[in-house]
């Protein structure tokens, strides 16, 4: 439809997550969006619409797919725990067994779960870099695998908003031989049929939706900052309009840099909700998806600035995120709104992308009225 009206399904009991999805879209406080969720490992909700413009001339269409931020690192963690499931990964040894030049500085000790859970005290580069220097893998790593950590490790998170997937992507490097998103593609996106990239191809370009910079003075980074903040958040700073460029696009950048849809997220995510299996076919074991909601840490986030609480490369529920299941549920969300919740007890994944942008990094409540009126119709709340 090139108007931008609300295409795809709903059943029955979720007409209100329809509603609230036209509203949002109605009302301004969405440009074009697309929401999706399954319950055992089966779709039941597919929305997209709107517009994949600013300017409101191209129509959000049902493949059409825009950069999630960090909601990448939801792909990122899923890879580090399908390695792990198979016993190639463990998270409890220290990430120089794996990359011996990371010992440097003082991070011997640093374990790859303190990668997962945003306590290795890597949060940012303490070098001058560039947004085109996150183009550059091997200069990106080398420097965090040299540098020393900015607190000690494991006795804090601080969000590693962009770091994160190059610390747990040269870990999977180094014991696969191959990129984080080849793996990625190889082993998950591909044999699901999934619609999302770390690392896109050229040849997609034309179906990414425009992201809309949240208003001056709300982006991540804005206001006053401790030390550990400025370094997280300003070297480089977030230049959304990058993502416009093909050079963002095609980078591996696995913390930041995905592009995908609410579709691809909430489907792929039914590996960890459905006890390992998805499509028919099994990724992982269920001890290995539950391996995702073993708490490494929470407290006072150094970089985000309030409560968290990390599992292996998911926020938990019982911290700001209020969930159904708190103690078998995990989320995400990227800079401007994107968002995935995977709970494991009621065997769902809500998954929400969009090109407009607000000033948060972990959803908002555009994401979080949609889950609601999902939940209501499960009979979660």
């Amino acid at each position: 439809m090139a108007d931008g009206s609300v295409q795809g399904f709903t059943d029955e009991r979720h007409a209100p997550v329809r509603a609230a999805f036209e509203a949002n879209l109605a009302g301004g406080a969405d440009v074009g969006a697309g929401f999706c969720a399954t319950l055992e490992g089966e779709t039941i909700v597919d929305l997209w619409g709107g517009y994949a413009d600013a300017a409101k001339t191209r129509a959000w269409q049902k493949d059409t797919i825009v950069n999630v931020y960090s909601t990448t690192k939801t792909m990122t963690a899923l890879t580090a725990l399908l390695l792990a499931d198979r016993g190639e990964l463990d998270f409890d040894a220290p990430v120089a067994r794996y990359w011996p030049e990371f010992a440097a500085s003082g991070k011997a000790g640093v374990k790859v779960r303190h990668v997962m859970s945003h306590a290795a005290g890597l949060s940012g580069w303490k070098e001058k870099i560039t947004t085109e220097d996150l183009y550059d893998w091997e200069k990106v790593t080398a420097l965090l695998g040299a540098q020393a950590p900015l607190w000690e490790p494991g006795t804090a998170s601080g969000y590693h908003a962009i770091t994160q997937g190059y610390l747990v992507g040269e870990v999977v490097r180094r014991i696969t031989g191959k990129s984080l998103g080849t793996v990625f593609r190889e082993e998950i996106a591909e044999p699901l049929g999934a619609d999302f990239h770390i690392g896109l191809p050229a040849s997609e370009d034309a179906r990414v939706a425009e992201l809309i910079p949240p208003p001056p003075g709300q982006g991540a980074g804005d206001g006053q900052q401790t030390e550990v903040q400025a370094i997280t958040f300003n070297n480089p700073g977030i230049d959304v309009s990058a993502t416009r460029t093909r050079a963002w696009r095609g980078a591996e950048i696995p913390a930041a840099g995905g592009t995908g849809n609410a579709r691809a997220v909430a489907e792929i995510h039914t590996i960890l909700a459905n006890g390992g299996v998805a499509k028919g076919k099994r990724f992982m074991s269920e001890a290995g998806c539950r391996k995702a909601l073993e708490l490494q840490i929470e407290g006072q986030d150094l970089v985000l600035g309030g409560p968290a609480r990390f599992g292996m490369g998911f926020g938990l529920g019982g911290g700001v995120m209020p969930l159904p299941n708190p103690d078998d549920a995990m989320f995400w969300g990227g800079y401007g709104g994107s968002l995935v919740i995977i709970d494991m007890k009621a065997r769902t994944t809500i998954s929400y992308a969009m090109n407009k942008m607000a000033g948060t990094t972990t959803g908002d409540m555009r994401a979080f009225g949609l889950a609601m009126a999902m939940w209501n119709g499960l009979g979660l709340v």
